[in-house]
């Protein structure tokens, strides 16, 4: 199959194939059986399409499957009129055009058989096996009469656990979907609406995270031509339009003779043959919804808009081969190069995406790509096969990663990350819900953890979201993140590549504010913190649980510092300034101590403020035209610093921080705590230094304390000078 643009109403054929009619299969599969050496016509077109992708498979149990599902089916019909036998045999055949391995079209020839027959479980097992048993258990709805209005929500759970352990299951239900939205016009307005709604919603999106673009592109027009039959209907008028020959071509500013697609892609063969890389040029039309957005982003469509060039290559290497090439040859348009050969995207696809000038200005996007890479960015999943399989897989099998997630590519991070949380969602409703907003979230970035493992998240994901993905529950008790180093508040969202370390509370009994709601992207995060603070109601003072909540008080003083003249005159003693008689100021935003290298600048009055060069303050002065002051430091090896110690609460932690300073031989000047917010603690202190040299060693030794996890030098917002 491909995603061409076609009518929604007809099926998509594989190029040379006549069209099959199955209403006249369906009228020979009544005619009963033939003759057991050779298959019934009906599936004759099945086993065709299978042999082309598979030559050695064998028919034998596609034909018992075939004998059993039209003998169990026999006298039933569709709501078309058609013999109900139509249904499973078109099912296959999509699934066989996609390249599905046998078992997957055994089971789609009896994926209705348990729930609209007498055929039992028990059959399908004791005739085709354990494997096929699963993958048609996996596809059969739940009674309503057993689940009333939950059936729906509660059939897709058990479907998505099922494919968690074989993702053939999904498979068999998409080409299932597809198959009933080709034939929805039978059905009432109200119900072609509701069902194509479903569709929008879960089944395209799970085509789309399974790569099986075949599939999803044409779900998506035929959901376009029933809920916005308008918007179609002029796309289709558009398409019409553009194609060369047409009488209406001229309208579109596309003549019969005049098609800067195909142009550009004999300019294309004709590079790469001079080049000497062997590859297949091909125009592939855009499907109405893809014409339909690049309409809506460009306001108006040019002539090469409705299609672009596909390039097909034998060996990675060659992807960029092309590349080059074309680069060279043509003028590229930068902005629309993507590399998802070196980083593929979260559902198996790999491609390179560029665009080139073309004659006459026409710009065209090019997709670049090994027959293999195409293979599984039509079929996705499909086109892997059976994991277990040794000869099942197209795509490379890697090592169990360190943490644990499964490496098999049918089983990607998304699929795990839902089928834990939907454990944790008991009522329909709330499942139903929120599986249609985490279907909708369709970007995926990668973050890593500083243990060497990995974490998939959605694209916004924040802090809050990375704990509930590592540590589940636990992170109930997280107080904060370093992110890339640095420490981050838990609302920081993430970005692809960050490495994220969770800091938790050595306090298990503490939990949640209510505002990481707003930060918790994922259903398993919202899910967790939800529970939690329904098990935890406010108390009247407005906290939860053991934690306050809403923002950190204002700091309390333990201690007076000096007043600003006795302080500035004392810190700045060991200061050397190239101008006589000048006040000096050490910089309270960055407190610069020896051997940190400083710059100066004179300020209101004539005084010297002296700041670290990595201070942000001194590229704010420079940017202003402000002319830098010689500094330096005297032979006095006493100084004065501000340090901050971020902590977990607990006990005697006060006690033992101003022990640990003390030992170093530093005196406290000033020191202020912040009441504990999340379990966390801040301590700032001014303290004397008989020597900077030993500041290294006492920021060592403070974050030797149990409990404290940073020491930091103070860094404040500069006031304005």
């Amino acid at each position: 199959m491909s995603a061409e643009a076609t009518d929604p109403g007809a099926p998509i054929r594989r190029r040379g194939r006549p069209r099959i009619d199955l209403r006249r299969l369906g009228r020979v599969a009544l005619l009963g059986p033939v003759s057991r050496d050779r298959l019934p016509d009906a599936i004759g077109h099945v086993a065709e399409a299978h042999r082309g992708h598979h030559p050695d498979a064998d028919l034998t149990v596609l034909h018992k499957a075939y004998v059993l599902a039209e003998s169990s089916h026999r006298g039933q019909m569709r709501k078309s009129g058609e013999p109900y036998i139509t249904h499973p045999l078109a099912v296959t055949l999509i699934l066989a055009e996609l390249g599905a391995e046998t078992t997957t079209l055994t089971a789609s020839l009896l994926h209705d058989t348990v729930e609209d027959t007498e055929v039992t479980l028990e059959q399908v097992r004791e005739q085709f096996g354990e494997e096929v048993c699963y993958l048609v258990d996996g596809v059969t709805k739940l009674e309503k009469v057993d689940y009333g209005a939950a059936a729906e929500p509660e059939t897709f759970r058990k479907m998505l656990v099922a494919t968690g352990d074989d993702v053939r299951v999904m498979s068999i239900k998409l080409a299932d979907r597809l198959h009933n939205m080709r034939t929805l016009g039978v059905m009432r307005p109200e119900k072609q609406a509701r069902i194509a709604k479903v569709t929008r919603d879960v089944l395209i999106p799970l085509a789309e995270r399974l790569g099986v673009q075949a599939l999803k592109t044409e779900l998506e027009d035929l959901v376009f031509a029933i809920l916005h039959p308008e918007e179609y209907e002029h796309t289709r008028a558009l398409i019409a339009a553009a194609s060369p020959g047409s009488a209406a071509s001229g309208d579109a500013g596309v003549t019969a003779t005049e098609d800067p697609l195909s142009t550009i892609a004999e300019n294309v063969r004709a590079v790469l043959r001079d080049a000497g890389i062997s590859a297949e040029v091909l125009i592939r039309p855009r499907h109405y919804v893809s014409v339909h957005r690049v309409r809506i982003k460009r306001g108006e469509l040019r002539g090469t808009d409705f299609g672009r060039l596909l390039v097909l290559v034998g060996e990675d290497a060659d992807c960029y081969g092309v590349l080059g090439e074309l680069h060279t040859c043509f003028t590229p348009v930068i902005s629309e190069f993507k590399d998802f050969i070196a980083a593929p995207k979260f559902n198996l696809y790999q491609s390179l995406h560029t665009a080139v000038v073309g004659p006459g200005g026409a710009v065209a996007e090019v997709l670049i790509r090994t027959h293999r890479m195409h293979k599984v960015a039509e079929a996705g999943v499909i086109a892997l096969g059976n994991p277990d399989a040794a000869d099942g897989v197209s795509a490379p099998q890697t090592a169990e990663p360190a943490d644990g997630e499964r490496a098999d590519p049918t089983r990607p991070g998304w699929l795990s990350r839902l089928l834990a949380w939907q454990q944790s969602a008991p009522d329909p409703v709330t499942f139903w819900t929120t599986l249609r907003a985490d279907l909708a979230e369709d970007r995926e970035i990668t973050v890593f953890r500083t243990d060497g493992g990995t974490l998939g998240l959605p694209a916004g994901a924040s802090c809050v979201d990375a704990a509930y993905a590592q540590y589940g529950d636990e992170a109930h008790s997280c107080i904060g993140a370093r992110v890339n180093g640095r420490l981050a508040r838990l609302s920081t969202v993430l970005s692809d590549g960050d490495t994220v370390q969770l800091l938790l509370a050595e306090d298990a009994t503490s939990g949640p504010s209510p505002d990481w709601l707003d930060h918790a992207r994922t259903p398993a995060a919202r899910i967790a913190i939800t529970g939690w603070l329904g098990a935890h109601p406010q108390d009247p003072q407005g906290s939860y649980g053991s934690r306050p909540a809403g923002r950190r008080p204002d700091p309390q003083p333990m201690a007076s510092a000096p007043s600003g003249s006795d302080r500035s005159a004392d810190r700045a003693a060991t200061v050397v300034v190239d101008r006589p008689d000048a006040t000096v100021r050490l910089a309270g935003c960055c407190t610069p101590v020896p051997p940190d290298a400083v710059s100066g600048f004179t300020v209101r009055g004539g005084a010297v403020t002296v700041h670290r060069q990595e201070c942000p303050a001194v590229a704010r002065m420079q940017a202003a035209g402000r002319t830098p002051v010689a500094v330096g430091w005297g032979d006095a090896a006493a100084c004065r610093v501000t340090l901050v110690a971020e902590s977990f609460g607990r006990p005697r932690l006060l006690a033992d921080l101003t022990e640990a300073i003390a030992t170093a031989d530093a005196a406290i000047i000033a020191a202020t705590v912040e009441p504990p917010s999340e379990q966390r603690v801040r301590h700032t202190y001014t303290l004397q230094l008989p020597d900077a040299a030993g500041l290294p060693a006492l920021m060592r030794a403070m974050r030797d304390v149990p409990g404290v996890y940073d020491v930091s030098r103070a860094q404040h917002p500069a006031a304005a000078v």
